[in-house]
């Protein structure tokens, strides 16, 4: 849902988002409605002016490195705004801390997330969630009767309550429009790709302005600036340093990188004592699809390939691509018998392999639309200690490996470091 129009999304992702849009604006109605009062108090006009200035001031200092992670990634905007958003819940009442919530969303769509192109809907799905979980957390003071007392015990399990509930409510509505989006997708594999950690300081620090700078000593939130800016220039360099490390075109680890890691990974295994692989992956007759379809399209078997492999291998497991139509991988087996370690690498080779096999990928090129299938790869693979010990003897050894399946006629699988060198199948 990054780009399309709201009404290309599928039924089932317009559904939801227009249900928790709906619910938010209900609960800001009915509260406006029942307390309205309250907005009209001197202390919550000076707390929300003071956090939406404070978080202006933020996101306008924040436009340099947002603009810079345009230009290096397709990345989603680094969202600290829960700073600001968290404190609200817990100082204010609901419709005062809704109001803030909005006006702060507003601010940063026009600023950062309309330049970016982001689409409206996805700004108002965002926006309503993060009302949806400041209502829960101003739920759960009224339910334990703390509203401004965080330093007692009930107050701190309270305030870690608070923390958790808005944190897992804003969690779970954006993987679940996710999933919805992206059948295939899997709730884990998205929450990896997440910032839970950087959204628990960003929301451990909302806490301290709550309760230490607010209401009295709020010119205190000047000193938070400086500390959201370094964080947000963390958080860009790693973002430099992952795509300086990324093949473009598949999003697996380029040579340099891949090597590095499988070098500690071989080490490691060395150290552990257990038998560890390193696979080298040939797309067959790969010419055939370029020759045929265009290069483009031959990009999208590639990235369908690459998908494979990253479903699996396991999360300990290195992946990348060498170049051309070769992938890599370095895998451990935690297996100290050599034998059970041959057979470990033996049985994912023979996985992708069928993988690869069983893989159709659709495609829309000059000549329409196409269905590539009938996909094979033939994989050589070297197993450590038995065909050595570093790196580049493995990879000579799974290299030759790979060129003995090519001469056996091709979707072979091949080791060398262990007696198993029959057929694929």
């Amino acid at each position: 849902m990054r780009r399309r129009p709201f009404w290309l999304l599928p039924l089932r992702v317009r559904l939801l988002l227009m249900v928790v849009e709906l619910t938010a604006v209900v609960l800001v109605v009915g509260e406006i409605l029942l307390r309205g009062q309250e907005l009209l108090e001197l202390r919550v006009w000076m707390v929300g002016a003071t956090l939406l200035v404070a978080a202006a001031v933020h996101a306008e200092l924040s436009l340099g490195a947002e603009r810079m992670r345009r230009r290096i990634a397709e990345t989603r905007y680094i969202d600290l705004s829960s700073v600001w958003t968290f404190a609200a819940a817990l100082a204010l009442p609901a419709a005062a801390a809704a109001a803030t919530v909005v006006a702060v969303y507003t601010h940063l769509y026009f600023r950062v997330f309309r330049p970016a192109g982001t689409p409206l809907h996805r700004q108002l799905y965002s926006t309503s969630t993060v009302v949806l979980a400041v209502y829960l957390v101003v739920a759960l003071r009224e339910l334990t009767g703390v509203h401004d007392d965080y330093a007692s015990l009930t107050g701190f399990l309270t305030l870690v309550c608070c923390l958790l509930a808005y944190t897992a409510t804003n969690t779970l509505l954006v993987v679940g429009v996710i999933r919805l989006s992206q059948p295939r997708s899997t709730f884990l594999a998205i929450l990896a790709g997440g910032e839970i950690a950087l959204e628990i300081a960003t929301l451990s620090l909302g806490a301290l302005v709550a309760v230490v700078a607010l209401p009295e000593h709020w010119p205190l939130l000047a000193l938070l600036i400086p500390p959201l800016l370094l964080l947000e220039q963390t958080t860009l360099v790693r973002q430099l340093e992952n795509k300086a490390d990324t093949d473009p075109k598949t999003g697996l680890l380029n040579a340099d990188a891949w090597r590095a890691r499988a070098t500690r990974l071989l080490a490691a295994a060395r150290r552990d004592r257990v038998a560890a692989g390193v696979l080298i992956l040939d797309l067959d007759h790969f010419k055939v699809v370029n020759d045929r379809h265009g290069h483009l399209v031959g990009d999208a078997v590639l990235a369908s390939v690459a998908e494979v492999l990253t479903a699996e291998v396991r999360g300990t497991d290195v992946v990348g691509r060498f170049g051309g139509e070769e992938f890599v991988v370095a895998m451990g087996t935690m297996k100290q018998d050599p034998a059970a370690g041959a057979a470990a690498v033996h049985e994912m080779c023979e996985r992708i392999r069928h993988r690869v096999e069983s893989l159709s990928v659709e495609v829309t090129s000059l000549q329409g639309a196409a269905r590539i299938d009938r996909l094979s790869v033939s994989v050589g693979a070297a197993v450590q200690p038995g065909a050595g010990t570093e790196l580049d003897r493995l990879l000579a050894a799974a290299d030759e490996a790979l060129y003995t399946a090519k001469r056996a006629g091709r979707n072979r699988v091949r080791i060398r470091g262990t007696g198993r060198s029959g057929p694929a199948r």
